[in-house]
């Protein structure tokens, strides 16, 4: 099958515009080569600046509000898109992080793609809040099936740091992460909206390095319609496929070279996918 389009998804931790660590980190992004590409926490208009400058076969757009993260994504040129602000993911709160939504043309086919950094922390507003964000990435889903002509299914993408992380309650009664995704795993599988949590070369893509009172988090995600097919990566540690490969530092063999890579780039790994036409 051809590919329809390469995309990056990585939440590069407080991105703000300091020279050394934003050269480093957008040579980084540079050798990925993605057609598409969305960045979470980004906190200075020098980030949009410095990548309008050195990636100018790109186009971006920035997510806006009283928020002090924005969702940045970009597209390369010679792509036919289409981006819009979604507020509805802020889920009545005004300082959560919008929904950024991309559209993109390819052979007469669009693929709508949301990028999210959706609420973190463990108590249980934030559980609540992430489960409220991602319903309403499902209903727009079932929104965007409608509008499809017989029975097609739209070309649906969620992509972000889904900080799906559990809750923490009085002893014996809280969720784990893993309680929390598969969860989702069954509200992605029901017909009406025909989702699926796509594989990862690394299961944990977050770690704040071995002094960190948390243990490598599985927080970042990618969740797709179930028709559409993606190149395979070779997993990280075993003999499996997955279909986003987790670059950075979970494919370091070392904790010296992940801490190295955490402080050079982000505590988060980058994902890359490549999406296969329908």
């Amino acid at each position: 099958m051809a590919t329809a389009f390469s995309l990056v998804s990585w939440n590069v931790e407080h991105f703000k515009g300091k020279p050394e660590r934003l050269k480093q980190v957008v040579k980084f992004l540079k050798a990925q080569n993605p057609d598409i590409l969305g960045l979470y926490e980004v906190e200075g208009k020098e980030v949009f600046r410095e990548l309008s400058r050195t990636m100018p076969n790109y186009s971006f757009h920035i997510t806006e509000g009283r928020q002090s993260q924005e969702i940045l994504v970009g597209v390369k040129s010679g792509f036919t898109s289409f981006f819009s602000q979604r507020v509805a993911f802020k889920a009545g709160n005004s300082w959560l992080r919008p929904g950024a939504l991309l559209t993109v043309t390819i052979d007469e086919a669009d693929y709508s793609l949301l990028f999210l950094h959706l609420k973190s922390k463990s108590e249980p507003v934030g559980l609540g809040l992430r489960d409220d964000q991602l319903a309403k990435a499902q209903k727009l889903k079932k929104k965007l099936d409608k509008a499809q002509p017989g029975a097609k299914r739209a070309n649906f993408m969620v992509l972000g740091d889904l900080n799906t992380m559990g809750m923490k309650y009085i002893k014996g009664k809280g969720i784990s992460g893993n309680l929390e995704l598969a969860k989702l795993d069954k509200d992605l599988a029901r017909k009406s909206v025909a989702m699926r949590r796509l594989t990862k070369a690394a299961d944990a893509s977050w770690w704040n390095g071995p002094g960190s009172s948390y243990p490598p988090g599985n927080l970042d995600h990618v969740l797709a319609s179930d028709h559409l097919a993606f190149k395979k990566f070779n997993r990280l540690g075993d003999d499996g496929k997955a279909e986003v490969d987790v670059r950075g530092w979970p494919a370091l063999a070392t904790n010296a070279q992940k801490v190295q890579w955490i402080n050079r780039y982000s505590d988060h790994g980058l994902l890359y996918l490549e999406a296969q036409k329908v």
